[in-house]
């Protein structure tokens, strides 16, 4: 199938609908990505071939005789309905935009957002809630009041006594800390058929968007005093990562605070296929739905899936 350049606005504005997949840069708020974005697209869309002002057709008495008088029509530009007047054809208000799922202000990578007719897509991924999965890296040495190197030093200790090994033992410990906890949420043992029968179903999920649940962690990078986890969860946010990191810290005798927070992958969305800042424009967001479409596309259960619930008392 050939594809051909399109210049007129109003064709591209009634295809703009779909999944983004944005990669959003650390220390910037998701308002302003999404305001920046849609400035971009709709400044592109401002720039090629918009529609032209309506026409008038102008009645016209014209002389031909005291009483026979000519009756013609003249078209004219409708002056209230152009540019100068109205402004730009295309703003930022034209163009519904909506978020899957947030990102704080010192996390980085995947960020999904739904655009137009997209918007009911990007509900339907936010009911399944996917699993999301980070890099979350700190260092030990020191403790902050917020868990990031940006707020206060608050307490110091000696880290040589940390190794890898005891900390990968320490990861695996939390991961089954937490998967015995969401079994137990469902009043059933670990050790039963009950348990079996329901870990064949699929993912057991939290019954709202309150409770974060961690589905794995492991230890991917050691180099003392800065370390990296690979996180899988959901519902979680920011502030959460940063305390798991202090936890982590606390466990293994000393303290440690979270320097970086990266989303890697939001469902089957991945940070290699997520459009980088200097893509965002209508060029780019056309082309990133296009291929948000194909993941879609290939994993339908992102839009619909059966899922074991966790009660919510």
């Amino acid at each position: 199938m050939s594809l051909t350049k399109v210049y007129d606005a109003p064709t591209v504005f009634k295809n703009l609908n779909g999944i983004m997949n944005i990669y959003k840069p650390a220390g910037m708020k998701v308002k302003h990505v999404k305001n920046a974005i849609l400035h971009n697209v709709t400044k592109d869309l401002n720039e090629m071939q918009v529609r032209e002002p309506r026409k008038l057709e102008i009645p016209l008495l014209e002389p031909g005789g005291a009483a026979n008088p000519l009756l013609r029509k003249m078209e004219s530009i409708d002056l209230s309905d152009h540019i100068l007047a109205t402004g730009p054809r295309y703003q930022i208000s034209d163009i519904r935009c909506a978020l899957v799922a947030g990102l704080g202000r010192h996390t980085s990578g995947v960020l999904l957002f739904g655009i137009n007719k997209g918007i009911r897509q990007s509900h339907k991924i936010q009911i399944n809630r996917p699993l999301r999965a980070y890099h979350v890296s700190g260092r030990f040495g020191f403790a902050t009041e917020t868990n990031f190197p940006d707020s206060r030093i608050t307490v110091r200790s000696d880290y040589r006594h940390v190794h890898p090994e005891r900390m990968s033992s320490l990861a695996a410990s939390m991961q089954a800390s937490h998967q015995r906890k969401m079994f137990e949420l469902c009043g059933v043992d670990l050790q039963s058929q009950a348990a079996y029968e329901i870990a064949c179903k699929g993912l057991v999920r939290p019954a709202d968007n309150t409770q974060p649940v961690i589905y794995g962690i492991k230890l991917i990078y050691f180099q003392r005093p800065d370390f990296t986890v690979e996180v899988h969860a959901i519902n979680e946010c920011e502030d959460y990562l940063a305390a798991l990191v202090n936890e982590m810290g606390i466990e293994l005798r000393t303290v440690a605070h979270c320097t970086a927070i990266r989303c890697i992958r939001h469902g089957h969305f991945n940070v290699e296929n997520s459009l980088l800042r200097h893509g965002w424009n209508i060029r780019g967001v056309v082309k990133n739905m296009r291929q948000q479409q194909q993941v879609l596309e290939q994993h339908p259960h992102l839009l619909t899936q059966d899922k074991i619930e966790l009660r919510s008392d």
